[in-house]
């Protein structure tokens, strides 16, 4: 597969992981991004043994375990959107990421999950 291919291969699931809602670099604006497509994107997200789902809930962890909570919600958001998880399946993560990580990095995330919850319902009923 050409680079190119590898590229736009990348950009395809990175837009399907993220609904749209975080916008791509164009191809040559920033090498980071462009090794990010080729090799994230195209090479891991579309490996067979585990689909966007549990990448995904893998990914959820490893951000909440280093406090990221603006990752985290991006994340929440996506999974949402793509019906990987439900609201409360959302919030069981959270139950279950506290045992793990602890309370500190878990509690800022509650308010994090609630607010991408609603936003996903207000599109939903907005139809955006």
């Amino acid at each position: 597969m050409s680079e190119m291919d590898r590229w736009e291969k990348g950009l395809e699931k990175f837009k399907q992981v993220y609904c749209g809602d975080v916008a791509p670099l164009p191809r040559g604006a920033n090498d980071f991004f462009d090794l990010m497509m080729e090799n994230l994107f195209c090479d891991v997200w579309t490996r067979p043994a585990l689909d966007q789902r549990d990448r995904r809930l893998l990914m959820m962890g490893a951000i909440a375990a280093l406090g990221e909570g603006m990752t985290f919600g991006i994340q929440a958001k996506a999974a949402l959107k793509n019906d990987e998880l439900s609201p409360e399946q959302l919030r069981e993560v959270l139950i279950h990421l506290t045992q793990y990580v602890g309370y500190p990095r878990v509690a800022p995330l509650l308010a994090v999950v609630e607010q991408k919850i609603a936003e996903v319902a207000a599109e939903k009923e907005g139809g955006d």
